[in-house]
Parts: C-alpha cells; structure tokens; sequence
C-alpha cells in the first residue's frame, strides 16, 4: 500500500518531480514506476528510455541539486520492468521546483500517502533549519534575481563580478541557490531607504520625501546625493580668503549611511529611515547591537558585524576602509565644533544624528540683531529660548558652551544657568569643573 515512504505510478509523468522534492523536503521514500495503485507490477514499455528521462528531469528541474540523494534503478518482476527511485531526506531544505521558486507552489512535503504545498511558515522553517540564523546565508525565497545595479557599480570600479565571484562572495550558495545576500544586493531587494526632509526641526510639515529601493549599492548612491542637494553651503570671508563650510561634513554623512546600510537587521523589513530637518539629520536603522556589547564597545572601535559577507563586499569595493571605525571617522569631523553628532541605541534600532554646524551662525546673527534693539527684561526670555534650542544639537552642555555660543559675560551666563535651575527647565550633573546641564 502507498504510504508516507511510498507511492506508486503506472507510468512516467512529470508529477513524478513533486513527489521527489516531498521525499527530500521530508523523510525520505521510494517511487515506483510501472506500478498500479494496488501495488501490481503492471510493467513499463520502454524502461531504459523512462529511465534516461527521469535522470534529467530530476536534475533540470529541481534545486537544490538532488542527484547525490536520488537512486534510480531498473527492478524485474515476473518479466516486467519497473523503475524504483530511491529519495533521501536532504540536509538544504528546501527543496523546489526550479520554475516555481522558494513559494508554496514550488515547494512540496509528505503527509500520510499525499504530497502537499508547503506553507510559507514551513518553508521558512526548512531555511531556518538548514541555515542556521546566518541571515546572509540563509535561502532566499526569491530566486528569479538580476545583478544589473550591482553589476555595473563593480564595473565602475574596475574589479570582476562573474558567476564565480558572486559565488565566493555569498551571492550564491555552493548549491547554487540565490541567498538573502544575493536578494540584498539584487535589483529585487525588498528592503528600501526613506527619505525625508521636514520643515523647522520636528516631524510636522513635509518639505520633501523619497523612497529608494534596488540593489543595496544603488541605494548608497541615491541617498547620498539626495542628502547632498540639502546639505547647504556657508560662505565667510577671512581677508581674502573665501571659506565654504557645508551643514554637515561630507564624511560624517558617508559614514553615518555606511554604517546604517551594513550593520541593520534585515531579517526585518522596516525601511531605513533619513530623516532631514533644519538643525540635524537623523539616520535610524533597524537592529540594536549585538548580544554581549555596549555602546561604549562599538564607540572604542571594537568591530562587530551582524552582516560580515555585506561588509566584505562593501570593504572590496574600497567603501569602508577598516572594520569598526565608522562612528569614530564621524566623531572626529566634528572635532573642532561646538556641536557634537549623537549615537543612541535600543534594542531593536541604532540612530546617529548629524547636528548643523552652521546653525551656530544663525544664532549668532540673531544674538547681533538683539544687541541693537532694547529688550530689557524680555532679554532673559531671549536667551533662555536659545539656550533651549542649543540642546537641540547636544544631549549636555557645559556653563562654558553656553558663554562661547550665546557670546555673553561668564557672569551673565551663570546668572542665566542659575535662574533656568530655579525654573526647573535645567537640571545640574556633576560639580566644579566638570558640572553639565541637561533639560528637565
């Protein structure tokens, strides 16, 4: 009798592929051929021709390869022949119909004397089974890619991207099946960028928003000369000297993309998001650090991948130079400014913010235009705000920040911190020399 090992079929059909990938995706079992569904020899016509034509549609039209699990043989019984294949149970689950995909309408299991679909929970579990939780390893559940973006940028940089490649780089399992590096770096890549730029400084009016999708490659482009159209230039003269300084440094936010593109967890499919406002930008991704670190580890440069295949390919393509040095590249273009760039984590999201350089100029300037006005006692008032705004761009300021930026006395300035604490908007951390304020 059939049974969840065994099935019978009188003669060669193409049906005979899904059972096979069922066996494989399963247990194991045996399919024989020249046999009726009462379990009678009813004998083959032509068994070596059927023979020939099995061996090739199990090796055409299935993958992973299932050549080395398969055992195709003639059997006679009382003169007639019948072919038995002999299906093991594979170890890179799952298996499937190479015109159908990793999909339910390609991928088979075994119940009972049946062969079903399987659902998506399923294959899922078979990827996760077979490759661990290596995301970049795993299978891809889309297996009809093209490398047209990804192509071209290696193209670019004048280094080799052929099949071998694509296969030493992870593109490609040894089985020749697409996996979830190779969907990243496809033209099909499910994960996007989002864009946006916002009117003032909080997420109120829309000026302007972009998604970006495609290979991961392109979307390293695309972002950065979006951001660059809105990273304005600041012209000052020094005697003769013209001096441009841009809102943000160029290499601050080159990092700042790096790093949100390599390091996120794209086991889920939240989008990137940049996020433009008039006194920072920020980037947030998805995927906190790692098990066992801190934000003080990564910030000392100890390197640590979640994604080391993506960063390999990237490291190739001279984008990174080094391993763990992003966030300190970004630290140290801000080195002699009054702003500092902030980098926050939590469980599941890593953010870093560019502050404006520039806006310090803009306070300035407002601060000039007060000195010829008569404020009297709405002056307080002026200064408080500005003051408020500076913790826009920095978590903690010192009484010496304050003095520089708002360009008052020291005495001025402490009598300004002392009446803040007594309103309650600061509050004080540390003494002497080392005290900070931060907002209440």
């Amino acid at each position: 009798m059939e049974s969840e090992k065994l099935e019978f079929k009188r003669e060669f059909t193409d049906e005979i592929r899904k059972t096979v990938v069922a066996f494989a995706n399963t247990s194991g079992g045996q399919i024989h051929i020249g046999v009726g569904d009462d379990g009678k020899v009813v004998g083959l016509r032509d068994a070596n021709e059927d023979i020939l034509k099995v061996t090739n549609l199990l090796r055409d039209t299935i993958k992973p390869d299932v050549s080395f699990l398969t055992k195709v043989e003639i059997n006679d019984i009382d003169d007639k022949s019948m072919i038995i294949i002999t299906v093991s149970e594979g170890l890179s689950k799952p298996y499937y119909l190479s015109a159908k995909g990793v999909r339910p309408e390609g991928v088979y299991i075994r119940k009972g004397s049946s062969t079903f679909s399987a659902s998506d929970s399923m294959i899922l579990s078979m990827i996760k089974e077979s490759s661990g939780d290596n995301f970049e390893e795993t299978i891809s559940m889309f297996q009809d890619l093209n490398f047209n973006g990804m192509e071209a940028y290696f193209k670019r940089k004048g280094i080799e991207i052929g099949n071998a490649q694509k296969r030493s780089l992870g593109l490609v399992s040894e089985n020749g099946v697409m996996t979830q590096l190779g969907l990243l770096m496809s033209d099909q890549c499910v994960h996007t960028i989002k864009c946006a730029v916002f009117e003032g400084s909080q997420k109120t009016v829309f000026k302007d928003r972009k998604e970006i999708s495609g290979s991961l490659l392109d979307q390293l482009e695309q972002a950065f000369s979006y951001i660059d159209r809105f990273n304005r230039t600041r012209s000052e003269y020094r005697g003769l000297e013209r001096i441009d300084l841009r809102d943000y440094p160029t290499e601050a936010i080159r990092e700042a993309l790096l790093n949100a593109l390599i390091h996120r967890d794209y086991g889920y499919r939240a989008s990137t998001l940049i996020s433009i406002f008039d006194d920072r930008i920020e980037f947030i991704s998805v995927g906190g650090l790692l098990r066992g670190f801190s934000l003080s580890d990564v910030l000392l440069g100890v390197s640590v991948l979640r994604n080391p295949k993506l960063a390999n390919i990237f490291y190739r393509l001279h984008l990174i130079e080094a391993y763990g040095t992003g966030l300190m590249k970004i630290r140290n273009t801000y080195q002699d400014a009054r702003v500092q760039p902030m980098i926050e984590t939590s469980d599941h999201a890593f953010k870093v913010t560019l502050p404006n350089i520039n806006l310090r100029y803009e306070i300035d300037s407002d601060l000039s235009k007060l000195e010829i006005r008569e404020y009297n006692d709405d002056r307080s008032n002026f200064y408080e705000h500005k003051v408020i705004q500076m913790f826009k761009m920095s978590s903690s300021l010192t009484r010496r920040e304050i003095q520089e930026t708002l360009g008052i006395s020291q005495a001025s300035t402490i009598n300004l911190i002392r009446n803040m604490l007594s309103k309650a908007i600061l509050i004080k951390q540390g003494d002497g020399r080392n005290s900070k304020y931060k907002l209440k």
